[in-house]
């Protein structure tokens, strides 16, 4: 029987991670695969291990993280304000140094939806005079 230590909700975006932080030697697993692999690109990578490296507990613990919707990079956002949340509710000492980084932050900023009557959301129909 596994034991989760703390569980976390992140979101981002339209992506939404659940986190589970286990007792182990710090494995990192998304969607079955290993971390690295999922999040290719090293900077995705660095987002979603800030909280680790913030709180200084980069091989206490093994990660999983089920993350669904939208893009990698709102996926790594997700997956790093679950994880903030996590290690917050695992150990509530963690909390000034995860607030201070602003990692317990929902990001707000969402994709701004099309109008009627124009091209995109802000973008107008090119205007003819004559």
């Amino acid at each position: 029987m596994v034991r989760n230590l703390g569980i976390g909700t992140g979101r981002r975006k339209c992506s939404v991670a659940r986190v589970f932080l286990r007792e182990g030697t710090g494995k990192f697993v998304v969607n079955d695969i290993e971390a690295a692999q999922y999040f290719k690109v090293a900077e995705l990578l660095s987002v979603v291990q800030k909280p680790l490296v913030v709180t200084a507990s980069e091989n206490k613990y093994d990660i999983v993280i089920t993350v669904v919707g939208g893009g990698v990079n709102g996926q790594a956002g997700a997956c790093a304000h679950g994880l903030a949340r996590a290690l917050n509710q695992v150990d509530p000492a963690n909390h000034a140094s995860l607030r201070a980084n602003g990692l317990l932050t929902r990001d707000p900023r969402m994709v701004e939806r099309k109008k009627y009557g124009q091209r995109g959301a802000r973008r107008r129909f090119q205007f003819s005079k004559r």
